[in-house]
């Protein structure tokens, strides 16, 4: 097995076996716990991603002592234990604190990202980009059916039973392939150029506002279907939920068989555009609408963070991958968490519909940022409408 394709697996593994709870953690926390008030969900989402946004950089800086590999080894069995913990939980409180800690040690997954751009060829990124891409998509699938048939079938604490699995699959990983192979443990030479400031912040506020209109409306998507559908049934709003990664698939494939033409900058705000659209449709309230707009969306928002990650890692130098991922994380990090602060507060006091509104303009005001923050490097690339991403196959984000 080559370097790359174990990395792809190991990051398989950790978005399919983290997302578990993505698509039902209001009927989790209903189910399991009698939480009926949607703000305390969204509360309890946003400092989740609160962790993980303070977290990441804490193990970024520890993997500068200790090779990427053996701290994962170290920290997806600390997870594995607290997600069983998590299982374990007795009281709203126990549960809270040690689902934190959990999320703070499953943060240290995200460092497979720059670590694999770093070690991988020059002239593959592109392809590796839209592979992790289609990867976190398909984990996302995988995770919401896995989820959608626990939900239906089996208690609803068993999610953190098959989320303790997966993060031993990761250890066990990690622990053979640096048993297996010593080259593993070369680090990537450090090189000087780092991203500009002046694109860090022009590129992490477009992030910013995609990724928060992007999960605004995902805490409470199922049971806004299920209200619409009248279908109480656990994994069909779970496939509903994976639709988005269904495009991405198909995205995927389109981008793999086209040449590559024009520049990174091309292509974002059409896809953006898009998306809005894809919104519309979801809050209309239709069956069939509502199932073509998460197709659309999904398509949509694969193709401009797919184009967005490319043209971070185009402005980026080989050695300055992981520094400047973890700049654009704390962006993206913040969007999440600002979305998933609002979502709760949103749904209880407007109404699940509502936050396809906002989220529809928080995509338009994406789109206006980055015309007007790149729009000289626009010009310079003419007129483009869906450039393609890819080069060979594959690309991800």
């Amino acid at each position: 097995m080559s370097p790359r394709l174990f990395l792809v697996l190991m990051t398989l593994l950790a978005v399919a076996s983290d997302s578990l709870l993505h698509p039902f953690y209001p009927q989790y926390f209903l189910t399991v716990f009698g939480v009926t008030d949607e703000r305390e969900v969204g509360i309890y989402i946003a400092l989740c991603s609160l962790t993980v946004l303070l977290c990441l950089p804490a193990w970024a800086l520890l993997a500068r002592r200790v090779h990427v590999l053996r701290l994962l080894v170290a920290s997806q069995a600390l997870s594995a234990a607290l997600s069983l913990g998590c299982y374990a939980a007795t009281s709203l409180t126990e549960f809270w604190i040690v689902s934190l800690a959990m999320m703070a040690f499953k943060a240290s997954y995200l460092l497979i990202y720059p670590y694999l751009m770093s070690i991988d060829d020059e002239q593959r990124h592109i392809s590796t980009i839209s592979l992790l891409a289609f990867v976190v998509h398909f984990g996302g699938i995988a995770s919401a059916l896995l989820s959608g048939a626990v939900l239906q079938w089996l208690e609803a604490r068993v999610l953190f039973v098959a989320m303790a699995l997966g993060d031993v699959l990761q250890m066990l990983l990690c622990w053979y392939w640096l048993a297996r192979r010593t080259g593993a443990e070369a680090s990537p030479a450090p090189c000087a150029r780092s991203l500009p400031w002046s694109s860090l912040y022009r590129l992490g506020l477009v992030m910013l506002v995609v990724y928060f209109s992007a999960y605004l409306t995902e805490p409470f998507l199922s049971p806004y279907w299920e209200a619409i559908s009248e279908l109480d049934n656990k994994l069909l709003s779970g496939a509903v939920f994976a639709i988005p990664g269904a495009a991405a698939l198909l995205g995927l494939l389109v981008n793999a068989r086209a040449e590559q033409t024009g520049t990174p900058y091309g292509g974002i705000v059409p896809a953006i555009a898009l998306g809005v659209c894809g919104l519309c449709l979801q809050m209309s309230g239709v069956l069939a609408a509502i199932l073509l707009g998460r197709f659309l969306y999904g398509w949509a928002l694969f193709q401009a963070t797919v184009r967005l990650d490319l043209l971070l890692f185009r402005l980026s130098t080989p050695g300055a991958y992981a520094l400047d991922f973890g700049k654009i994380n704390l962006f993206q990090g913040l969007g999440v968490l600002l979305a998933a602060s609002a979502a709760g507060s949103v749904v209880s006091w407007l109404g699940m519909r509502a936050t396809f509104v906002i989220a529809g303009f928080g995509f338009a005001l994406a789109a206006v940022l980055y015309w007007a923050l790149f729009r000289e490097q626009l010009r310079a690339a003419g007129s483009e409408a869906f450039p393609p991403a890819t080069v060979g196959n594959g690309r991800a984000a």
